[in-house]
């Protein structure tokens, strides 16, 4: 049987430009929000103490770091060979013990119902096979564990994955033919990226995918409620969670979508 092959030959330019935005204020700051976001709902839900996560397009390993180092046990998973030794030489230099694999969201070398928690940031735009990726991620997760995801929002006219105008709004069609001249001709309208976005998604359209496969969702609004908030915005958050136009025209108006699931255990599952 052939070996499976994996993207080992990447382009240095984008190795070094992952390799070095993993390290960025701003992106260590937004992984360290999530993780702790991620943490407190997982203890809502019973779960406290050592958690067995599986970082699912780590990349150079900047959020697997962050678990690990506050004690947590974690597998990462990246296609992508050579940013994937630089996550490990930067456990090893940290003295932090994570697994590291190259290999595929389509096919997680991980036994079923073994972790308490699956992280999948902006990966689910760039996998064709995109059912295939979240029913993995169904399938390692424990009842009770949680799902994180945030990836591209078709809902939204303003994004970053292509600087076409209103691109998310183009019908199928024309979104394929401008996903080709990115890769060939035209790879200023994907800001260069060597994988662009080929899914577009909406949270209401992850939810209902989600809740027929066990889970209970949580969207931005929901998340942002749980934290401490000054008066005005409190009343804002509060008025867009229970106003479904507001909660639809807050979704308009964010470029990515972000979800937040949890893994209900069987009694709780609707006969």
């Amino acid at each position: 049987m052939s070996q499976q092959r994996y993207d080992h030959d990447s382009d240095p330019q984008f190795v070094e430009y992952y390799a070095r935005e993993s390290q960025s204020e701003d992106t260590t700051e937004r992984f360290r929000r999530i993780r702790d976001r991620a943490v407190a709902l997982l203890k809502e839900s019973g779960r406290d103490g050592q958690l067995d996560v599986a970082d699912i397009g780590c990349g150079a390993g900047t959020q697997a770091l962050l678990w690990a180092e506050i004690g947590h046990r974690v597998s990462a998973l990246d296609v992508n060979e050579p940013l994937v030794s630089i996550a490990r030489t930067r456990a090893s230099e940290r003295g932090l013990k994570i697994r590291f694999d190259v290999g595929t969201a389509t096919k997680l070398p991980y036994a079923d119902t073994s972790v308490d928690a699956v992280l999948l940031p902006e990966l689910l735009e760039h996998v064709a096979d995109w059912q295939t990726c979240l029913n993995e991620a169904v399938r390692v997760l424990r009842p009770g564990g949680l799902l994180y995801l945030s990836t591209t929002n078709w809902l939204c006219p303003n994004q970053q994955e292509f600087t076409l105008p209103l691109y998310s709004w183009y019908p199928g069609t024309l979104k394929r033919w401008c996903e080709h001249k990115a890769v060939t001709t035209h790879p200023q309208w994907a800001n260069y990226a060597r994988y662009p976005a080929v899914n577009w998604f909406s949270y209401f359209g992850l939810r209902d995918w989600l809740a027929s496969r066990g889970f209970g969702t949580f969207d931005r609004f929901d998340i942002l409620a749980r934290q401490p908030l000054s008066g005005l915005s409190k009343t804002i958050v509060a008025a867009v969670r229970s106003l479904p136009p507001m909660r639809f025209i807050g979704h308009v108006l964010t470029q990515g979508t972000t979800v937040w699931a949890l893994k209900r255990r069987p009694a709780q599952v609707r006969k």
